[in-house]
């Protein structure tokens, strides 16, 4: 399969893989025709998807099932209305659904748009108006559902509700239902273009609301580089990314490369993370190929690791954070295995990685993905020199041709993609240094854009949800390192006169759930401190450096004893 999109598919070294490796890239390229579909008709009993959860429950899938699951789902789809450049939410978790659904909207030339389970009412509705959401498909939660049904009578392009159960309430439809009873599938005459609009993502920034990611049908041609180049997968591999479906990294490692290069996606669908049970799961199903974000790792050290029968994983990629030289030299230890990391966005696919030549470097991102023409530039964009930070751009007209799996644009937003795309790069935000060698180092985002536990959170969200608490006059919203997620929501908080004797732990929790009620609850500042007035510039914006430059000199954040007016509080 691979080798009809790729030149090669071996390379004796990455400079030949840098000088070499070019996509063949197919016109009017459909991932669910000419992928998904053709392993069912060459290869129909090659298993495609391993499904199961913490209750025991398992479901197999093979190519010749995703194919007719598929039809079966498009049908259901088109009888709902949904048709090309037709815009459908997906929050599914980590629900076996996902993945149907997924090939069913691209048969149709539909946009996907996979979210987080995590959305409030507000989150929702936001979407909807935003993006003009005909139909959401849900896994029936309880919670899910009251976040849905409450922004329902605000969400004026909304026309069906369909659940995947348990819980179907009354005016929605059930997926499962739909689905069996479906008539037989037919093919749209004219699928897609190329160029058409294929997958839809909100991304957190720091200013301003999420901005809406576009990406096009020759996207996961892009990603064949991070599963075979950097997850290193091959035919028959068992490749486990624990990933929720409603974050970008779900399509990174649990869908588009993965089949391309014809390995089994297997999908551990729980709600509470146990170290100690994903440790059993990996054992039981005889995991190769495992990537999670170096939070996930952090946990699974302090188990007895030793102790389960880890000997069918080979390979252990991370992503989303930095990782510390201790805990990467510890997973060594254990297992035997060096995390390769590597770096992306939303707006591309795996940018930099540490490829199977290249020998990792605790740290270091890797190396360059030959797809794109990586630079470091200052903020003139000239190109800096070894050990010198800047920021990593990709070389790239927009208006010319641009490489597979770089995003398309920022959806109905001229300036803000102008504002990423100009001189002919695009833009990433993101802050690093090379060394001699030619490895990257990440340094920060340019943006502010903080990384906890692989979320990515906007400061503004929150900044914006502290200050709808009576007792916030202002907030600024800025990370501080933690030994386990990496990243934690640090709020630094100016409180208003009546409440500045009140300060405490006591108000702390108190403005710490009145985020969580506004906000998706993993966004909350973990440590919040209080102070008389913020750093600012002489226009009078926010200067959160100075935040994080103050935290740095004071080395560490812990619970001191401190007068009520001034003092740091962590949770």
């Amino acid at each position: 399969m691979i080798e009809r999109f790729t030149n090669r598919t071996d390379f004796e070294s990455y400079a030949d893989f840098a000088a070499n490796f070019k996509l063949t890239i197919p016109r009017d390229f459909n991932f669910a025709y000419d992928v998904v579909d053709v392993w069912a008709a060459e290869e129909p009993s090659r298993e495609a998807l391993l499904w199961t959860n913490p209750d025991g429950e398992e479901r197999r899938f093979t190519f010749a099932d995703m194919k007719e699951l598929s039809d079966q789902t498009a049908s259901f789809f088109q009888s709902l209305g949904v048709g090309k450049g037709t815009r459908v939410m997906l929050m599914l978790k980590r629900h076996w659904q996902f993945w149907p659904a997924m090939m069913a909207l691209h048969k149709l030339g539909a946009v996907a748009i996979p979210a987080t389970h995590l959305l409030t009412a507000e989150d929702i509705e936001y979407r909807c108006r935003m993006a003009d959401i005909k139909v959401i498909v849900a896994a029936g939660d309880p919670d899910m559902v009251e976040h849905i049904e409450e922004a329902r009578p605000r969400c004026k392009s909304l026309e069906w509700l369909v659940s995947t159960g348990p819980c179907v309430p009354a005016g929605w439809l059930d997926f499962n239902k739909g689905v069996d009873g479906a008539p037989a599938f037919r093919r749209p005459e004219k699928v897609n273009s190329n160029s058409d609009e294929m997958l839809l993502y909100f991304t957190s920034g720091t200013s301003g609301e999420p901005k809406m990611v576009a990406h096009d049908f020759t996207y996961p041609l892009g990603h064949i580089v991070t599963a075979r180049f950097w997850h290193n997968l091959r035919p028959g591999d068992i490749h486990l990314t624990l990933a929720d479906t409603g974050w970008g990294k779900a399509v990174w490692g649990k869908l588009y490369g993965q089949w391309i290069c014809g390995a089994d996606v297997f999908v551990y669908d729980f709600d509470k993370f146990v170290p100690k049970d994903l440790l059993g799961i990996m054992e039981k199903y005889r995991i190769n190929s495992f990537c999670a974000p170096p939070t996930v790792f952090r946990f699974l050290i302090r188990e007895d690791v030793k102790s389960f029968d880890l000997s069918a994983l080979d390979r252990c990629t991370i992503a989303g954070e930095a990782l510390n030289p201790s805990a990467f030299e510890k997973w060594k230890e254990l297992t035997g295995i060096s995390l390769r990391e590597g770096f992306g966005q939303t707006e591309t696919t795996l940018t930099v990685g540490t490829f199977p030549w290249v020998e990792p470097r605790p740290g270091s991102m890797g190396l360059p993905n030959p797809l794109y023409g990586i630079d470091i530039v200052d903020e003139d964009g000239n190109p800096v020199d070894d050990n010198v930070n800047g920021e990593i751009v990709i070389r790239a007209d927009r208006d010319g041709e641009k490489p597979a799996g770089l995003f398309k644009e920022y959806l109905d937003d001229e300036e803000l993609t102008a504002n990423a795309w100009h001189d002919g790069f695009y833009h990433t935000g993101d802050i690093a240094w090379r060394d001699k060698d030619g490895y990257l180092w990440f340094v920060s985002r340019k943006d502010d854009v903080i990384k906890s536990s692989g979320y990515r959170i906007g400061p503004f969200e929150v900044e914006s949800a502290c200050l709808t608490h009576p007792a916030v006059v202002e907030c600024a919203i800025t990370a501080v390192p933690d030994d386990v997620r990496g990243q934690i929501v640090k709020a630094t908080i100016v409180l208003a006169a009546d409440y500045v004797q009140q300060a405490g732990a006591d108000l702390v929790k108190d403005i710490q759930n009145h985020v969580k009620r506004i906000t998706a609850p993993y966004k909350y500042p973990r440590v919040i401190e209080f102070v008389k007035e913020l750093p600012k510039t002489i226009s009078g914006k926010i200067r959160r450096v100075a935040i994080r430059a103050s935290d740095a000199a004071n080395s560490a954040i812990k619970i001191p004893q401190t007068p009520p007016n001034k003092g740091i509080i962590h949770a």
